[in-house]
């Protein structure tokens, strides 16, 4: 659908701080020092109201920068308290549980009506993997920005195209891969981005195993679930169970990530994130690995990639913190979240001068976007770069389940004379919902 709000919404955010003081209430007077009037806010719409999403609402929501205008989710428990917590935090009071609270921040059970208003300028979407493609894709016809929580896509065919769709449709998308605006992270990659750890020889990355098939034992459907939706895209029926879409009680997360139908396993899941850096730090954001030798044992780990460069990457859950380790010729740096260790230990606090190779900067993955939809250039981790990353971690998934080596095509997004191989690069969905 063509949006014609958009546009001339992004014009006006666009114009002279003197045109628009002709037409608006100056700032100090509405709301202090950064005070952001209606007009020049940008509207969003969050899309999968789970246990992720409490925080991407908090975040967005304390730049001030933001209005929520609408909440889609099947469980319509989640979708009650989102817009409750989204009214509480900008001073609205709500109304009771037992009612939809009124107010600006409109309900939907189905993502399309989200799409359909043109007075949305972005979506958030923060659904279980099986959804991502489907969702993106139509955002983007529906020309609306995105921010799309990783893994970007559950097959390397849906993911290539989100990226098309974005790149036609002209759209700022952002992946959810905060770690690319923390400082540790940021420095690791520096460092080995300018050699401090001599000539790169590999690459260790801490994170858990592949998918494993569905085995979960049907349970009763709760009221105000719609599980067909829940489960959308996916041809095969499966039966509701709490571990998928566990309620708003549950101290667990959502265990879907688990299963081969909805998610990656621990390879997608944290995959994503120090995979990422890995990608990063190699200078890999536009390629990718060229080989892959999975162990025959089943085991679930020890897979080996292997770049055009000769540097390997090697997936070795050992437990405890997530991590990405560079091994260099003269010394290693270790990261993961608020931690980085370095040999030698001075390089830890090494300062990276202007003239050095540096990277992004963002302190601030969601102000971030919400930047990069004002000036339309790309976010610090554009919808290629997590097609990349997700990649990575799928074609990993492929070599598992095949347990035989696989030569890949990072240009042609293809492995070499392997039509099983290739065959997994995609899956089957349901008609109405093909990208």
């Amino acid at each position: 659908m063509q949006n014609q709000h958009s546009p001339s919404r992004r014009q006006f955010l666009k114009a002279s701080t003197a045109l628009a003081s002709f037409f608006i209430v100056p700032r100090h007077v509405l709301g202090g020092p950064g005070f952001l009037p209606p007009s020049d806010q940008i509207t969003m719409g969050f899309i999968g109201l789970g246990k992720q999403v409490g925080g991407l609402r908090r975040n967005f929501q304390q730049t001030g920068q933001v209005r929520i205008l609408t909440a889609c989710d099947v469980d319509r428990g989640k979708m009650t308290k989102f817009v409750q917590d989204v009214q509480t935090m900008a001073g609205v009071t709500p109304a009771p549980e037992t009612t939809l609270p009124k107010g600006e921040c409109k309900p939907y059970d189905d993502f399309r009506a989200v799409l359909d208003r043109e007075d949305i300028d972005a979506v958030v979407i923060a659904t279980p993997d099986h959804w991502h493609a489907a969702m993106a894709v139509r955002a983007a016809e529906a020309k609306k920005d995105i921010y799309c929580e990783k893994p970007l896509s559950l097959t390397v065919a849906e993911g290539r195209a989100m990226v098309k769709a974005a790149r036609k449709h002209k759209r700022v998308f952002q992946t959810g891969s905060m770690q690319r605006s923390w400082k540790e992270f940021r420095q690791a990659v520096e460092l080995v981005r300018n050699g401090y750890i001599g000539e790169i020889k590999t690459v260790k990355v801490n994170v858990g195993g592949p998918p494993k098939p569905f085995d979960l034992a049907a349970e009763p459907l709760p009221a105000g679930l719609n599980w067909e939706m829940w489960l959308g895209p996916n041809p095969v029926e499966r039966p509701y169970n709490a571990r998928l879409n566990p309620p708003l009680t549950a101290t667990f997360w959502g265990q879907w990530r688990d299963y081969r139908d909805f998610g990656g396993g621990g390879m997608t899941d944290w995959g994503a994130h120090m995979f990422d850096i890995a990608q990063w730090g190699l200078d890999m954001d536009d390629s990718g690995p060229v080989e892959l030798t999975p162990p025959t044992d089943g085991s679930g780990k020890g897979l080996v990639y292997k770049y055009a460069n000769g540097i390997t990457l090697v997936h070795e859950p050992t437990g405890g913190k997530q991590y990405c380790h560079f091994i260099g010729s003269e010394g290693e740096v270790k990261v993961a979240r608020g931690e980085l260790t370095t040999t030698p230990t001075t390089l830890k606090d090494k300062v990276i001068g202007d003239g050095e190779k540096r990277v992004y900067f963002s302190d601030n993955h969601y102000m971030d976007f919400l930047n990069a939809i004002r000036s339309r250039k790309n976010p610090i981790c554009d919808v290629e770069v997590g097609h990349r990353t997700a990649t990575v971690c799928t074609i990993g998934n492929i070599a598992y389940e095949l347990k035989r080596p696989l030569r890949w095509n990072p240009k042609k997004e293809k492995f070499e004379d392997d039509a099983d191989a290739n065959q997994l690069l995609s899956r089957p969905i349901r008609k109405e919902w093909k990208v």
